[in-house]
């Protein structure tokens, strides 16, 4: 169910502590970059059944999806699914969402997310509270039922839309740098070319940037 775009910038994408995967671009992250809310907090769950037959089991697995989808807007969050980008889960896919095994015999697990929109006053501690007050609101079908959480992480959507701001901040810190040396030195920019990257800067926030270099040179 997993659907990679050919550009992650232009999707909603997870951020975690890590960079988006590169291995021909600086492993450092610049001093410099667009620091904002994300637009979602996002919490990875699963719905694990272990009835004996495998056809009830599968049955009351994807039951018990379909309710939580159902109940959803009542709570103020929303479904999804994906490891880097990510899509909603729907009434229309979710019979598509992989069922595999949970370390035991005769289970079926799906895993998905749960989603919570940042803004006004919705803080990273209150879409936790949100997501937990959700999931147990949620009632088992048969022997399906929610399984571990794992921890709150974020989402952005189509980081590439802040390029512009970024540069601009990249370019405002050079001209600071460069007024800091004098006369008798200048800065240069390289790296502008590439894609933003992103990483968590808080428990709500999001640092998008891009991995330039900034190099002092002497004027002529």
């Amino acid at each position: 169910m997993t659907a990679i775009a050919q550009d992650d910038g232009m999707s909603e994408v997870i951020v975690t502590a890590m960079r988006r995967e590169s291995d021909t671009f600086d492993e450092r992250v610049p001093a410099v970059g667009l620091k904002r809310v994300a637009d979602f907090a996002v919490q990875e769950v699963s719905i694990t059944g272990d009835t004996r037959d495998a056809g009830k089991r599968i049955a009351e697995v994807y039951q018990m999806i379909e309710n939580a989808i159902r109940l959803a807007p009542k709570h103020g969050v929303q479904l999804a699914y994906g490891q880097r980008t990510v899509e909603p889960l729907t009434l229309q896919n979710y019979r598509s969402l992989a069922l595999n095994g949970a370390g035991r015999p005769d289970t079926s697990r799906a895993v998905f997310l749960i989603k919570v929109p940042l803004s006004g006053p919705t803080s990273g501690v209150v879409a936790e509270k949100k997501i937990a007050d959700f999931i147990k609101a949620v009632e088992p079908v048969g022997r399906a039922e929610f399984g571990g959480t794992d921890d709150l992480t974020l989402s952005v959507v189509a980081p590439d839309q802040y390029r512009g701001a970024v540069a601009d901040a990249i370019a405002a810190d050079a001209r600071s740098m460069a007024a800091k040396l004098g006369p008798d030195y200048g800065v240069e920019i390289e790296g502008l070319n590439r894609p933003v990257e992103w990483t968590r800067a808080s428990l709500s926030e999001v640092l998008l940037y891009i991995p330039y270099k900034l190099v002092v040179v002497p004027r002529r």
